[in-house]
């Protein structure tokens, strides 16, 4: 799962056993050589869907160490914001923008606290999901909404909730149960969960807000053939 600058068993356990925001401060700077990270191949074919269009503001949710807002600045003019809650994976962020010669806006933000009001043209994520609980989605899509000027897109990746026979739905059930059990047991709590927000769940809460969504397959062919990425616009006319 690792290569050889990850982090040992004995550091994810440390950091498994820490709160959300101090396990990726202390995972941060191996964060890159993790299975974590969101693999180049499903990043993109999202960033080509950022860019496909002239944006001009384009924000990162839960944007760790960047990998969606660096390669946007990589290929668009215009001002690139990346927020997360870990000051640490904003940190390993900025170096590596600075060595790769792109601008990004890193700024320390909890993304329920999000103070924007129509001022993005994209909003786009590859990891927020799993620290999202399910009783605080409706308020996670109403922040996009309107951090979203009229006709901005949200983007993200994810997939269709997998069948009981398919061996994923049973690790994944297996890692949520793990953490709840954690939960339970240990102070503050570590939120990552898999499975929370599959294609149809995403579609029915930005369907019920009144986004126009549209959903592509870009990864037949790939070991990566179960993702979707989602494009949901916000309406030019209010509904």
């Amino acid at each position: 799962m690792f290569d050889p600058k990850g982090p040992t068993l004995l550091e994810l356990a440390r950091q498994a056993l820490s709160s959300t925001t101090k396990g990726y401060d202390m995972l941060a700077p191996k964060f890159e050589h993790t299975p974590f990270r969101t693999p180049d191949a499903l990043v993109a074919p999202l960033v080509d869907a950022v860019v496909s269009e002239p944006v001009t503001d384009v924000l990162d949710l839960a944007c760790g160490t960047g990998a969606i807002a660096r390669r946007v600045a990589a290929r668009a003019d215009g001002h690139v914001v990346g927020i997360d809650v870990s000051t640490g994976m904003l940190e390993e962020g900025r170096k590596l923008a600075k060595n790769e010669g792109v601008d990004v806006d890193f700024q320390e933000m909890d993304l329920f606290k999000m103070p924007f009001d129509e001022e993005f043209d994209v909003i786009a994520t590859s990891g927020a999901f799993g620290h999202i609980l399910q009783h605080d989605q409706k308020k996670f899509i109403d922040l996009v909404w309107k951090s979203l000027r009229p006709g901005g897109r949200f983007i993200f990746i994810t997939g269709p909730m997998p069948t009981i026979s398919d061996p994923a739905y049973w690790v994944a059930r297996g890692f949520n149960a793990a953490m709840h059990v954690r939960n339970a047991l240990i102070d503050p709590p570590f939120i990552m969960f898999y499975l929370t927000f599959s294609l149809e769940r995403a579609s029915a809460l930005l369907w019920e807000r009144g986004f126009e969504i549209r959903t592509d397959e870009p990864y037949r062919g790939t070991p990566y053939a179960r993702g979707r990425l989602v494009i949901a616009r916000k309406p030019e006319v209010k509904p």
